[in-house]
């Protein structure tokens, strides 16, 4: 299966979602009125496109319909992937990581939305390009969080910075600083907790380690990626524009994108947010976290 059609498979559900729906939307050239529009708003809304880009189009839509430049309902759909793609277009920046200098990832989100898996599937990714990788697992409150990174790391060839459980975050970063002073010249990825319900203690902890990193090896982190699974719709914008005000987020992960209807929050995220789309996971294997690109994205959801 060519990558195209694995990016196709994995974005099924959205796709069916919402590209069927809209297809019987307007099939059999429906006159452009109030009631497809009101429908055209609902499919919108339930693909949790939001709000905004909802509107927007909806307005463009019957703005081409005055000017005449739209006469049938079929047509929808290329006005939907213009726009998609414009909006996604200024998002699609790929991560760029210098060669032979150290670069800190920070990878922050919440737990359970795939972080430790994104570290390690971006960690061989990284390897295959020929970059060295030390992973931090920084996550201290978890032991299971801890055993995961240890497992990616010896599946892709990283060693493991770590620390014993409930250890201070900032304390395994710092040892992780102590290398790159001893002269690592790879790519550090530091895995954090995510544990939402004590909220400020969470962000609080975030901007420690943020400080220790920043402290010890002045510019870094290079990259604060924040992790977000597509599942949770326009929670996942909610957990989005917290993290990017609190820790100052640089580039976002879209996990999970092959087990929901709700792909449309990736141009929410990127419409509200202006937060780059560097990775979006489509599967489970390794090979499923793809550089996210905006014209391969609107093909594989409406053509």
């Amino acid at each position: 299966m060519g990558l195209f059609d694995k990016l196709k498979a994995g974005l099924a559900k959205t796709r069916d979602a919402l590209t069927k729906n809209l297809d019987q939307l307007v099939f059999g050239k429906r006159v452009l009125d109030q009631a497809l529009y009101d429908e055209l708003e609902e499919l919108m809304i339930s693909a949790d496109m939001g709000p905004q880009f909802t509107f927007d189009l909806i307005e463009d839509v019957k703005q081409r319909v005055k000017r005449k430049e739209l006469s049938d309902a079929s047509q929808i759909k290329k006005v939907l992937q213009e726009r998609m793609i414009a909006i996604l277009r200024q998002m699609e920046k790929p991560l760029s990581i210098p060669k032979d200098q150290p670069f800190v990832i920070m990878a922050v989100g919440v737990n359970g939305s795939g972080k430790t898996t994104t570290i390690g599937k971006l960690a061989h990714r990284l390897r295959r390009d020929g970059h060295e990788i030390l992973l931090v697992a920084a996550d201290t409150f978890r032991a299971a969080a801890i055993e995961q990174l240890e497992v990616w790391g010896a599946r892709v060839g990283a060693p493991v910075i770590k620390q014993k459980m409930n250890a201070d975050p900032a304390a395994v970063v710092f040892d992780a600083a102590g290398k790159i002073k001893a002269g690592f010249n790879g790519v550090v990825i530091v895995d954090t907790a995510g544990r939402l319900h004590t909220r400020t203690n969470l962000m609080e902890e975030l901007k420690k380690v943020k400080r220790v990193i920043g402290r010890e090896l002045p510019g870094a982190p290079h990259e604060i990626l924040l992790v977000l699974d597509a599942t949770t719709g326009q929670n996942a914008v909610i957990q989005a524009k917290m993290f990017q005000e609190e820790i100052g987020a640089t580039g976002i992960v879209l996990t999970k994108l092959d087990g929901t209807s709700k792909g449309g929050v990736v141009v929410r995220i990127a419409g509200e947010l202006g937060l780059p789309v560097r990775f979006i996971g489509v599967g489970e294997g390794l090979e499923d976290l793809r550089p996210f690109d905006s014209g391969d994205f609107t093909a594989a959801l409406l053509d």
